[in-house]
């Protein structure tokens, strides 16, 4: 004889069915992973992808540079073991990552009272940094960022509870730095608040301050208290000189700032999978250095416990050795010119062939990898849709994306859509 089952029960099992993430809302697509997805779907042999942060050679193919090659079989030969690395990470790698940031000459260096740990490359510096002055920078939880900055500056300040404001940095009337609004705003921010620096090549718009300006902007920083914080995710990968690259990281230390460095290994050795990054503070002395170090060990542990290992002893192994150093400058050289020459191209097709509405000098004075084209959201839209041309909706592009077999094609799609005939 069958049980009589009662209206609740059923109403329960019905609520079981229910999944328990239901309600979790759908989130919107990244920006920039976004375009990528896009430009694979898409099946039109002229597809050109200028949303990705990636260099590509000549050819348009993932490009592993020589000097890594060759450390990576240095590495097999030495038959390393897989043992975990200490919380702070490889010991010669975030030695030598040090040196290459703040130079020979860099005092705290040669005090031994620069803190630092090896990270899940830029991004993880910038979150152990963020988390780290959350903690125990003790004058203020607001971070000042460019307007516009990098997209993922803002959720990782955020998420590492930091209040995020903005100062003014890009002029869209010259497509350029909009300097008298940054020192004014750097000027109007509230004494010992944070703010976070592009050190060279700045994302997203490759409009970077000349030495004169940072110059200018240390001593409004000196004068305001202010707590810079550096991100270097392209030393070397702008100018084609590591040491010009870190201009303004030197010259801050220089004169007398403590700084937050975050510095990533992904586009100037090529080792974006590897995640390879350092977090750096200087401190006053050694003393001080070792009880930074022992909370930094703090803010790292319930993250990942530890970083991984194969990418940090390539970069070390090519920051060590005397001749896959100067293989590997001469190769981020290469690389730094090749966009600067896609730079020099571009302008020319669009200024003097194509005669392109507009004022385009920004193209060529822009530097490192992305440049802020001055297009519409309404024309980088029609640029995907008819064109088969892919970018962020700001019209900033990945000049490592074009090269001798697709920049014609780029540059007349341009035209059209400027022209509005797409």
């Amino acid at each position: 004889m069958l049980s009589r089952l009662s209206p609740h029960t059923f109403s329960r099992n019905s609520l079981r069915s229910l999944s328990t993430w239901s309600a979790v809302p759908a989130g919107p697509p990244d920006p920039i992973l976004g375009v990528t997805e896009a430009f694979k779907a898409d099946k039109d042999p002229r597809k050109i992808n200028l949303g990705v942060g990636a260099y590509r050679d000549e050819s348009g193919k993932p490009y592993v540079l020589t000097s890594v090659k060759k450390a990576e079989k240095s590495v097999t030969a030495s038959n390393p073991d897989k043992e975990y690395l200490p919380i702070t990470g490889l010991p010669e790698f975030t030695r030598r990552a040090a040196l290459l940031a703040y130079g020979a000459d860099n005092v705290p260096l040669k005090q031994g009272a620069i803190a630092v740990t090896q990270s899940i490359s830029g991004t993880g510096a910038l979150r152990i940094g963020g988390a780290f002055i959350a903690r125990h920078y003790p004058y203020s939880k607001v971070i000042y960022l460019p307007t516009p900055s990098w997209g993922n500056h803002t959720p990782i300040f955020r998420d590492s509870g930091l209040e995020v404001r903005g100062y003014r940095y890009f002029d869209k009337t010259t497509v350029g730095l909009d300097f008298e609004g940054l020192k004014a705003d750097l000027r109007a921010a509230p004494e010992q608040a944070i703010v976070l620096l592009h050190a060279c090549a700045h994302n997203p718009t490759g409009i970077d301050p000349t030495m004169e300006q940072w110059m200018e902007i240390s001593d409004i920083v000196k004068e305001r208290k202010l707590f810079p914080f550096f991100d270097m995710a392209y030393q070397g990968f702008a100018s084609g000189s590591t040491s010009r690259d870190a201009f303004a990281v030197r010259h801050f230390v220089s004169q007398g700032h403590q700084v937050a460095l975050a510095q990533s290994f992904a586009k100037n050795m090529g080792l974006y999978g590897e995640r390879v990054g350092a977090f750096s503070l200087t401190t006053q002395d050694p003393e001080e250095k070792a009880r930074v170090d022992s909370q930094l060990k703090i803010v790292i542990r319930p993250m990942y416990s530890n970083p991984p290992i194969h990418g940090a002893r390539l970069a070390s192994t090519i920051l060590g050795d005397p001749n896959l150093y100067a293989q590997w400058e001469d190769e981020v050289k290469s690389m730094a010119d090749r966009i600067i020459n896609m730079r020099g191209k571009l302008y020319d097709m669009l200024t003097h062939t194509l005669k392109t509405p507009g004022e385009w000098g920004h193209i060529k004075s822009q530097i490192g990898m992305f440049s802020f084209t001055g297009l519409t959201p309404p024309q980088t839209k029609a640029l995907a849709e008819k064109a088969h041309v892919y970018m962020t909706a700001d019209g900033r592009i990945s000049m490592a994306g074009l090269n001798s077999g697709n920049i014609e094609y780029f540059a007349e799609s341009v035209d059209a859509a400027v022209r509005g005939n797409l």
